[in-house]
């Protein structure tokens, strides 16, 4: 199965401890099937021996029980330990790479990808279902291969005892192989379906706790618990389907795995009974049947594991092959000495093939060091456009070329080093102030970290909380206000220094005060950078050095705030609507 192979990849660089798992375990399985032969030895050769005396027989069966004990004792409990060790050490390093890979490849995923799927359905896959896929290796491979050894070594020691009432022992055998073939192969289509509606209630939970101050602010828990009912009874639908099945499936192959004792007992029972066979192998020949057919039944429990695992694998396999609509092309190099000229050629960009563009053909050259501010209605494309210029998406058509160079011929990397963002709903991770900054540049010093707070006149107001820069903020800066937050995200582009600014609403759902400090620290930070601005508030962008307007994905009036006004076009309407609004 290509599935299989695909994971056994993950699995290669750790053939060495999987093989010397498997010598353990060989041993540590092959301890307990001297018992039988044991129980046999004991009963024909020492209880019933006519030849020897009591003293005899007690003092053989003391030697024999004390070095059996030695063996169990001593030698298995070390054993067992090595085994499950390296068994579970192997299996989570194999875990580790899987989501090691998947990191690497949720951050390669562009926007578009993030934008028509839910973060709990990401998690799942990451998470739930890779954890799914550790079954593959402790029971594919390992139990699985341990059992199977323990089923051919108790044949081989039967086979010593008794040829005949071995091939009794197997009749059962091609039965047994036909009901797992058979039950199984459904299994693992019911254990997808099961996992995917797993993630679904992820999902929907993952973006409700999100959200629970609106459900709160309008009193909507009666229905949402209905919505959540919803989904979990779909969940439960879908596990009770694969209980079902798998519940007939471990009922068929137990009843067989059953009889075969049974078959077992009344042929050696018979064979007792006739004179043919001594009483010391029939009860070896029972205690092997067990040992042979406890495998069997955990062979079926490995199968139903398996299935669950192969299952997980497909849900992770189909999400590394998820394409990306973003990626460096062949040859792409390094940006460096950057200095900020941008040039729109022809550009054109749709969301999707079958939307309509959102920017149609726009032709706008920007020069190092420029502000530009980018305004108009909403919907008109102006978040479109800037969401270009770091690759966030790409263009449908046309190019945009950076200090002369297209944007493509780029490392997406080096691209976006040399960008800093600041927008309007800027997301601070649950971790400290400190770290939230130190994303600019994770190697600043603690001065620069200071100093760059300082620019973006955070520092006083962070020197002001209990903890100072050690405050934690909670899940995306819960615990600041709208001002504090957009500050903390300033200070991280101030750290970065990068020659390109991009301001998109930065302050338009702040009030007054906070909008001053920041306004004020934006205006320092867009100093001798190229700066791109989409503005809400007009007033706030009146200073810059262009001003572009943008109607249904195009440019329709430019130039500076005092040549639009005399223009009394439509950037003068918007204006004076916005001044008589105030």
């Amino acid at each position: 199965m290509d599935i299989i192979k695909r994971y056994l990849q993950f699995v290669k660089p750790y053939t060495k401890q999987i093989i010397i798992t498997l010598m353990i375990g060989i041993v540590k399985f092959a301890i307990p099937l001297a018992i039988p032969f044991l129980t046999g030895y004991v009963i024909d050769e020492i209880i019933n021996n006519q030849d020897l005396s009591q003293s005899e027989q007690t003092n053989e069966l003391l030697w024999i029980m004390g070095i059996m004990f030695f063996i169990f004792v001593v030698v298995r409990p070390p054993v067992e330990y090595f085994r499950q060790y390296f068994a579970q050490w192997t299996a989570s390093k194999i875990l580790y790479d899987i989501r090691d890979q998947l990191y690497i490849h949720i951050q390669k995923l562009s926007l578009k990808y993030y934008a028509n799927t839910r973060a709990g359905e990401v998690i799942s896959r990451v998470i739930n279902d890779v954890e799914q896929t550790k079954n593959f290796v402790i029971t594919g491979l390992m139990n699985l291969w341990l059992d199977l050894a323990t089923i051919l070594i108790a044949i081989a020691l039967m086979l010593v005892l008794d040829v005949e009432l071995t091939l009794v022992s197997l009749i059962v055998f091609p039965l047994y192989a036909f009901s797992v073939k058979f039950f199984f192969g459904r299994l693992r289509s019911l254990t997808r379906s099961r996992s995917q509606a797993l993630a679904e209630v992820q999902s929907y939970l993952h973006e409700r706790v999100a959200g629970m101050p609106v459900i709160k602010s309008f009193a909507l828990e009666e229905y949402e618990q209905e919505e959540f009912r919803r989904y979990n009874g779909n969940f439960l639908n879908r596990a009770l389907d694969h209980t079902s099945w798998n519940a007939k499936a471990f009922s068929v192959v137990n009843t067989i795995t059953d009889i075969a004792p049974l078959i077992v007992i009344a042929y050696a029972g018979y064979g007792v009974i006739q004179g043919d066979l001594s009483v010391g192998t029939m009860a070896a020949f029972i205690g092997y049947v067990e040992r042979l057919y406890s495998p069997l039944r955990r062979l079926v429990n490995s199968s139903t594991t398996l299935t669950q695992a192969i299952a997980s694998m497909d849900r992770v396999f189909e999400f590394i092959d998820e394409k990306y609509d973003v990626k460096d092309e062949p040859g792409a190099r390094p940006a460096k000495d950057v200095k900020g000229e941008i040039t729109f050629k022809e550009v054109s960009f749709s969301y999707d093939i079958d939307d309509e563009a959102v920017l149609n053909n726009i032709n706008l050259s920007v020069r190092a060091g420029e502000s530009v501010a980018f305004v108009g209605m909403s919907g008109g494309g102006k978040s479109s456009l800037i969401s270009l210029i770091p690759r966030f998406y790409d263009v449908t058509a046309g190019e945009i070329l950076l200090d002369g160079v297209n944007i493509k011929a780029l490392t997406t990397e080096s691209l976006r080093n040399n960008i800093g963002m600041v927008l309007q709903d800027n997301i601070l991770f649950s971790e400290s102030i400190r770290t939230n900054i130190l994303f600019g540049h994770p190697d600043a010093t603690e001065e620069e970290v200071v100093a760059a707070a300082k620019a973006a006149n955070a520092h006083e107001f962070i020197m002001s909380l209990p903890d100072g820069y050690d405050t934690m903020v909670g899940e995306r800066g819960v615990k600041l206000s709208g001002g504090q937050k957009q500050r903390v995200a300033i200070a991280r582009v101030f750290l970065k220094n990068p020659p390109i600014l991009i301001l998109d609403e930065a302050t338009s759902a702040l009030d007054l005060e906070s909008e001053h400090y920041i306004q004020e620290a934006l205006n320092e930070l867009a100093h001798e950078r190229t700066t791109l601005i989409v503005a809400h508030r007009l007033s706030t962008i009146t200073h810059v050095d262009r001003i572009i307007l943008l109607e249904h994905g195009k440019i329709v009036e430019e130039g500076s705030h005092s040549e639009l006004m005399k223009k009394q076009g439509n950037y003068y309407k918007l204006f004076q609507v916005q001044q008589l609004g105030n």
